[in-house]
């Protein structure tokens, strides 16, 4: 049986050193280390800002209407189904070729 390996990344950081003395001084109040300390914050900051990212807000109003248009999907759009009619037909002679 062979043991896990695991894989780790290094990132160098340069800072004055007030900063350090700062992030020094938070590590050590928490209890862990200055890699710890540094990691634990920039996952923190990077999982909230690829929520804030990745995530929508709607007020009401903005909601109704995005329900709204969902709904409205049934009705028919000529020029939607033209557009579509003219790539299935240019796919067909790209495909024939």
């Amino acid at each position: 049986m062979t043991a896990a390996t695991h894989s780790y990344e290094r990132i160098d950081l340069r800072t004055s050193p007030e900063i350090k003395e700062l992030i020094v001084r938070a590590a050590s109040t928490s209890g862990v280390s200055v890699s710890a300390f540094l990691l634990g914050a920039a996952q923190e900051r990077a999982m909230r800002v690829l929520a804030e990212s990745e995530s929508l807000t709607l007020t009401p109003r903005d909601w109704d209407a995005f329900v709204t248009a969902l709904d409205d999907t049934d009705k028919p759009r000529p020029r939607l189904s033209t557009a579509m009619q003219r790539h299935r037909d240019w796919r067909t002679r790209r495909e024939s070729r």
